[in-house]
């Protein structure tokens, strides 16, 4: 069978190369006469691996020399706790809820402190993003938190919010490496590599070292301590050893491909393609206001929960899968990370002209 276009939310499409490249090496990486599944992660090998993948990173993001890299396992939703553990001195912390992921983390929160939410778009079932520029903020808090894609929602932040002074903390799991962005604006920036980069089961979370310290709140694991991980380089026990190496293989990718300007100018050339459809057509609509709009995660309905539901029938059997919608949501999603080639995003919408003609 040749291989489908898929549009599904993470674990998500891989670029092609990568894929081939990882298959060639599956039975013997580089001559050692073994998968980098088998290799110890306290080998040489390995630790190649490991600080190619963290340099090729840092060239990517230009990330500034005192924050580190963090490659730890727990994905995403795990940081929701690990971050107050970590960084909640005063015991406060301003949550921006603009999605699930950001509402969990916010509930998370309230374990370990006072979290106050400070904006949301919940009443519009977070089809925006809430104007960020003149916010609450409350004058002892440790950090503001946000969301920065919501990949259900399909929103995204075009200004980071005005956090009056204090540490920005954003999840970027949907977003990671999609354009270029300035890490100094950033306590910590992190995001599961399920969606942009890699195979799932890693988060990568690039931190301040100002943040990294052994003061924590009583009773944080030690697994769950940013210090234990940051002195360690990431090898305080065994890491997802072939996750690290297959994104390792996606950042040379990007490299290849000219960078994150190079990736933003080919996510808003896909992005346009499919937006421009929405806005003319009859049948189908995005749900997300225009100034919000993500360019990983595109949201659409017919208003017809049967149609929608033939539609992604019909759009599987053509070879464009994953297209159904989060519960919450419902109707279709569309989601079109950096190795969703243009020919997938034309294929697309090809296929939604032609249903519109055949439903209208």
């Amino acid at each position: 069978m040749s291989r489908v276009y898929n549009f599904s939310a993470g674990p998500a499409v891989l670029p092609e190369p990568v894929l081939k490249e990882v298959a060639e090496e599956m039975m013997d990486y580089q001559g050692s006469g073994m998968s980098v599944m088998e290799m110890s992660h306290r080998s040489p090998e390995f630790q190649k691996i490991i600080d190619e993948a963290e340099q090729d990173l840092r060239d990517l993001m230009n990330i500034p020399d005192n924050y580190k890299v963090l490659f730890l396992q727990g994905g995403a939703s795990q940081q929701f706790a690990m971050i107050p553990m970590n960084l909640m001195k005063n015991g406060v912390a301003d949550y921006i809820v603009t999605g699930q992921w950001a509402k969990k983390a916010y509930q998370e929160a309230q374990k370990y402190g006072k979290a106050n939410k400070i904006a949301s778009s919940e009443d519009k079932t977070f089809s925006y993003i809430p104007d960020c520029s003149n916010l609450d903020i409350s004058p002892d808090a440790d950090y503001v938190y946000i969301c920065e894609n919501n990949t259900i929602y399909g929103t995204k932040y075009k200004t980071l919010p005005d956090t009056k002074g204090k540490t920005l903390v954003a999840d970027v799991s949907s977003c990671f490496l999609s354009e270029p962005v300035d890490v100094s604006k950033y306590g910590i920036i992190y995001g599961g590599v399920q969606k942009n980069i890699g195979p799932a089961g890693m988060v990568i979370v690039i931190i301040r070292e100002d943040l990294i310290t052994e003061d924590v709140l009583d009773g944080t694991p030690t697994m769950l301590t940013y210090k234990t991980h940051a002195d360690a380089g990431s090898l305080y026990n065994t890491p997802n050893a072939y996750c690290i190496y297959v994104c390792g293989k996606v950042f040379k990718w990007l490299k290849a491909m000219g960078g994150l300007e190079e990736m933003k100018r080919r996510n808003e050339e896909k992005a346009k393609i499919l937006y421009d459809f929405l806005d003319e057509s009859k049948l189908f609509k995005g749900t997300v206001e225009p100034d919000s709009r993500s360019l990983m995660n595109v949201p659409f309905v017919t208003g017809d929960k049967d149609l929608d539901a033939k539609f992604v029938k019909e759009a599987k059997a053509a070879g464009l899968v994953n297209l159904k919608g989060h519960r919450t949501v419902g109707g279709m999603r569309a989601s079109i990370y950096n190795a969703m080639p243009k020919e997938g995003v034309e294929a697309l919408v090809a296929f939604m002209k032609k249903f519109e003609e055949e439903n209208a």
